[in-house]
């Protein structure tokens, strides 16, 4: 394989993790302290789960739209991987830096469609690839359940939404 074939592949591979770790250090700098100060609904993990989470999904990501990629998928599922990764920045921006938490709650489970789409596409056109997201599908729901019990046990208190 060559060089060029090699970095190019490198780089989508990474490319979520590398946006991923933009977005925490620049947009949700104090994500871990604002989670901490919340109520929080049953089973929600300890602040420092995501980011150990994270990391593996957005490397599950990454080798998955690397398997499409040299599938050469059509573009709607190139499209589609793309819009859930946007959608998946921007719940971040909107929750944690915003603090627009009403909007990202709707958010969350327009990006939670998004994933399942995605990871129907990415199946029906490489299996593995497509099983390599079912892990963020599943944490995606999981990540809405906890929007949603985080705006209903917070949404009356005025620093829940304080910037």
């Amino acid at each position: 394989m060559k060089i060029s074939k090699i970095l190019k592949y490198v780089g989508i591979i990474s490319a979520p993790l590398v946006g991923g770790r933009l977005i925490g250090k620049y947009a949700v700098q104090n994500a871990r302290k604002d989670y901490s100060k919340n109520k929080k609904p049953p089973f929600s993990p300890p602040g420092y789960i995501f980011p150990i989470v994270w990391p593996i999904l957005y490397l599950s990501m990454g080798i998955a739209h690397s398997i499409i990629t040299k599938e050469r998928a059509a573009k709607s599922t190139q499209t589609a991987y793309y819009s859930q990764l946007g959608l998946n920045y921007l719940w971040s921006i909107l929750y944690f830096k915003y603090k627009l938490r009403g909007t990202a709650l709707i958010e969350s489970y327009v990006l939670l469609s998004a994933v399942i789409l995605t990871t129907v596409q990415f199946y029906k056109v490489n299996k593995t690839a497509g099983l390599l997201l079912i892990p963020y599908v599943c944490w995606s729901a999981y990540a809405s359940y906890l929007t949603t019990g985080n705006w209903a046990l917070n949404k009356d208190n005025p620093r829940y939404t304080e910037k």
